[in-house]
């Protein structure tokens, strides 16, 4: 729930910020001012690229539009200290701080030490006698702020990384707590007697040569909300490979478990559907036994995957260790819902 509201916070805030400078852009362009204008256009045109489009497929790649507009507007911030425009020099300070917000830390600190540098070996060339020390001294004090911010980012993120329980991209539980989570609900259900299951969703990405695969990561995000609007209060789902989810439903059998899990595939492929990707969904099931264990577990419900896609995919498979050896040549343990 945090990262969400992080989420719509920064979302709200780019919407404001897009709209700001594009009406700034437009009254310093009335106003007579075209390079600040073009400074505030490039501006808007960096947070547009900054945020996700929705769509699967682009002609351009967002990245590379971020990319030009910030040598674009770093070429504009240096040409305004040539020209003498002394009124984009909150710019000119902010710009190191755009750089490590949307590149990665070393690439942003490197490009950021060097347009400081830039910036103020021009500003002492082409200041007047009186600013060009002031200007200096305040290019000193963002490179001095830049510093402790890629510090402060470090040191925040080494600190939080053992708290992150959430997939980003899915908002499912990460696969590192599975086992410890597995094992407590093993116990939980052993010491009141009640039933457990465990499901297995996979796409059969493998099925399929006509999704590329940024369409599939593309709808990733989709498929976390549905699986968490699925689901009861106490259960929980884990993503545990690139394309599969574990589902841990405490009290239920593992009839009732593959009834949920059929209900499951059959929503997640109408929404695959819906977003024009040609991919099934398939799903394995295991109840809890007696000496089963997390990992017992978990690979009962791999195997039950893994059969339902060796048979074509698109269906649900029940793993069991209670049913009789099968006669028609099915191995022991194993049934198709």
């Amino acid at each position: 729930m945090a990262q969400m509201a992080e989420k719509f916070l920064l979302s709200q805030f780019s919407r404001v910020s897009l709209t700001a400078l594009v009406l700034l852009a437009v009254y310093t362009a009335l106003s007579g001012d075209y390079l600040s204008a073009l400074v505030s256009a490039v501006s808007a045109g960096l947070i547009w690229s900054s945020t996700s489009s929705g769509q699967r497929t682009e002609r351009i790649p967002r990245k590379l539009v971020r990319l030009a507009l910030l040598a674009m507007l770093a070429a504009l911030l240096l040409a305004s200290q040539i020209t003498g425009q002394h009124s984009l020099a909150p710019w000119i300070f902010s710009f190191p701080l755009v750089l490590l917000a949307l590149l990665p830390l070393a690439a942003g600190a490197f490009l950021a030490l060097i347009f400081l540098t830039t910036t103020i070996v021009l500003m002492t060339g082409y200041s007047e006698f009186i600013d060009r020390h002031q200007m200096a001294s305040a290019g000193l004090l963002t490179l001095c702020l830049c510093t402790i911010m890629v510090f402060l980012r470090e040191y925040k993120s080494r600190q939080l990384a053992p708290l992150r329980r959430t997939d980003e991209l899915t908002q499912a539980a990460s696969r590192q707590y599975l086992s410890a989570d597995l094992h407590k609900e093993i116990q939980r259900s052993e010491r009141e007697g009640i039933d457990m299951a465990v499901v297995m969703i996979g796409l059969d990405a493998h099925l399929s040569e006509t999704s590329p695969d940024a369409d599939i990561r593309s709808i990733l995000p989709r498929i976390g909300r549905y699986l968490h609007s699925q689901l009861r209060d106490f259960d929980s789902y884990y993503r545990v490979a690139d394309l599969q989810f574990l589902i841990i439903l405490p009290g239920i059998a593992s009839s009732e478990a593959g009834r949920r899990a059929e209900n499951i595939r059959s929503g997640l492929g109408t929404l695959l559907t819906s977003h024009g990707l040609d991919l099934t969904v398939s799903a394995g099931v295991a109840g809890l036994n007696i000496g089963d264990d997390a990992d017992s577990l978990q690979l009962s419900a791999a195997n039950a995957l893994r059969r339902a896609q060796q048979q074509g995919g698109d269906r649900i498979q029940s793993y069991s260790t209670w049913n009789p050896p099968p006669q028609d040549g099915t191995r022991a343990g194993e049934t198709l819902s």
